[in-house]
């Protein structure tokens, strides 16, 4: 059975879904199986795609006009057509430059795999350019990343306490907001400076 899906981003009326609902009933897709969304494809909540993926079962396709209509981006496209994928439920494109994807035959599920590398080659470029901002900006004396959990106030605090014989170090995390092995990274049990400890204090420490 096929199961449509349209979206426009749009809903003051300058966009129409006709077209769409056009190339859907061509397909072969019947009208009370067509689900639609007035909605950004940026947006996370799209009740039209959730109500359609709910409504689709093993040996199902989920149909589409062009491939854009579906996905947020890249990354969600490949993961909700793996999902149909392993549910059994197959993904077609009817028209524009996705119209070669059919997950039912094998030349369609060759070029979705295409689509999926791109997917994966976009992650990795992510994480390169992140690694490489965040060194430039360390060599520029920036740190990113998130806040210190441990703080010079802190350590100072801990130093103290833990030279105290009756300091309970769980109430001490407790009280630091940090947990054991934090501490333990900065101050020794006896309350000695260690070296990441000390990193902080001379203000070269890593955020932790």
């Amino acid at each position: 059975m096929f199961i449509g899906y349209m979206r426009v981003s749009k809903t003051d009326g300058s966009q129409t879904t006709d077209p769409q609902m056009d190339a859907l009933l061509a397909a072969g897709v019947e009208a009370d199986r067509i689900y639609q969304d007035l909605a950004s494809g940026s947006q996370d909540n799209r009740p039209g795609l959730e109500a359609a993926l709910k409504a689709l079962r093993e040996g199902d396709i989920l149909v589409v006009w062009k491939l854009d209509r579906l996905g947020r981006n890249l990354r969600h496209l490949v993961n909700t057509v793996h999902d149909l994928t392993s549910r059994g439920i197959g993904f077609k494109v009817v028209t524009g430059q996705g119209a070669s994807i059919d997950t039912t035959t094998p030349a369609g599920k060759l070029v979705f795999g295409i689509f999926a590398a791109l997917a994966e080659f976009e992650r990795e470029l992510i994480s390169e350019r992140t690694k490489a901002g965040l060194a430039s900006a360390r060599a520029r004396g920036r740190v990113g990343g998130a806040p210190y959990k441990m703080t010079t106030a802190k350590i100072r605090l801990a130093m103290a306490a833990m030279g105290q014989p009756e300091t309970i170090v769980g109430d001490l995390c407790r009280e630091l907001g940090v947990t054991r092995q934090t501490l333990y990274r900065h101050v020794a049990p006896g309350g000695e400076i260690r070296e990441d400890g000390k990193k902080l204090l001379d203000g070269n420490g890593v955020r932790r």
